[in-house]
């Protein structure tokens, strides 16, 4: 049984250009969305455990989480979670707009 306490990298050779295919999830992308589901956890921060698991920045690894889910295939793997992470992206955005425009929310 894994407890999420041990990291183990997830560099499996898997190029961006190939981390997206168009009618399936690639392992990667299922591991992300594992690790979103479960990322509370690891020990220590979350920026670290993605340097550790993905082998990649927290600013990437951010990036291709939002093409992830906007993906169909994400929504048909995971819906709550994929829902989930949408409805925080678009607090955020909301939230982003509204400080710039000088509204409280």
């Amino acid at each position: 049984m894994n407890d999420g306490s041990t990291l183990h990298p997830v560099n499996e050779g898997l190029e961006d250009d190939g981390a997206f295919p168009a009618d399936l999830l690639s392992e990667r992308d299922r591991q992300i969305l594992a690790f979103e589901r479960q990322w509370w956890k690891y020990a220590g921060a979350k920026e670290q455990a993605i340097r550790e698991l993905f082998d990649m920045s927290a600013t990437r690894y951010y990036q291709l989480l939002n093409i992830l889910i906007d993906r169909p295939e994400a929504l048909e793997c995971d819906p709550m979670l994929v829902k989930r992470l949408r409805r925080m992206r678009s607090q955020r955005q909301r939230q982003r707009a509204a400080r710039r425009l000088g509204i409280r929310p």
